[in-house]
């Protein structure tokens, strides 16, 4: 009976034992790498080419539809006059519209408060909605604010004394002695102001702006060239009439 226990206290022991030990750590096999031939010729897998979607079984008549789903759109007025704003160096409106009346008594523009109802702003005070199409006032009123913008910056840029970098939009200089600009001079120039107003590379347009533009500026500096003092000379009233052009174009109004 005695060494009936002792054995199974022994076997006991024994079993607690293999159970609280630590089982030995499994050992991975070593990795071996393949020697590297250093004369081997690394190539890249060939690319695919895409295929048309003509080319797919069932797709030889598909039509692609791309024509526009919504016509243009009129941004907000107040859209607008915040790009005003923002083309004259941010400005407080105060400010721009004080800016916009110049020092001379030439009426080019009034105050924001005689122009809000024509460009569609609409006022609540007196149940006046927003205009839900242009009309002819209102595209009258938008001509006149960019008019007075263009000439405005005309008169601060190139004819004021102010350094390139701190001009609010023609940041070029003219040719000295009126000497008329070439082909590549204008499209630099251009450029700048295209950037400026539009807000993207006259090179990405079509290509028939640059010649249009070009055609609207030797019209008006061959209208000026014998201008007198009040008025514009020759290459001022050119890039008065690009600038004018710009903010009249449908890109700027359009989205």
């Amino acid at each position: 009976m005695k060494t009936t226990l002792q054995r199974a206290s022994i076997a006991a022991l024994v079993f607690t034992l293999g159970c609280n030990s630590t089982p030995a750590p499994a050992t991975n096999p070593p990795v071996t790498t393949p020697p590297v031939d250093a004369g081997a010729v690394v190539t890249r897998p060939p690319e695919v080419t895409p295929t048309p979607v003509t080319e797919i079984p069932g797709h030889e008549v598909l039509a692609q539809d791309r024509a526009p789903k919504e016509p243009p759109r009129l941004m907000p007025a107040e859209t607008l006059i915040r790009s005003y704003i923002s083309l004259f160096g941010g400005l407080s409106p105060q400010a721009l519209q004080v800016r916009l009346r110049g020092a001379t008594s030439d009426n080019l523009f009034d105050t924001w408060g005689d122009y809000l109802s024509a460009l569609g702003v609409p006022d609540y005070a007196v149940d006046i909605p927003r205009a839900p199409q242009t009309n002819a006032l209102m595209l009258a009123a938008f001509e006149r604010i960019g008019v007075a913008l263009c000439e405005r910056a005309v008169l601060n840029d190139l004819r004021g004394a102010v350094a390139t970098n701190d001009r609010v939009l023609f940041r070029f200089e003219l040719p000295a002695g009126g000497r008329a600009l070439t082909d590549e001079e204008f499209g630099a120039r251009f450029d700048v102001l295209h950037r400026r107003i539009l807000g993207y590379p006259a090179a990405l347009a079509p290509e028939s702006r640059i010649p249009r533009f070009r055609a609207l500026y030797q019209g008006a500096v061959t209208r000026h060239a014998d201008a007198g003092a009040r008025s514009f000379n020759g290459p001022e009233a050119g890039w008065a009439s690009v600038c004018e052009g710009l903010v009249r174009h449908p890109e700027f109004h359009l989205y």
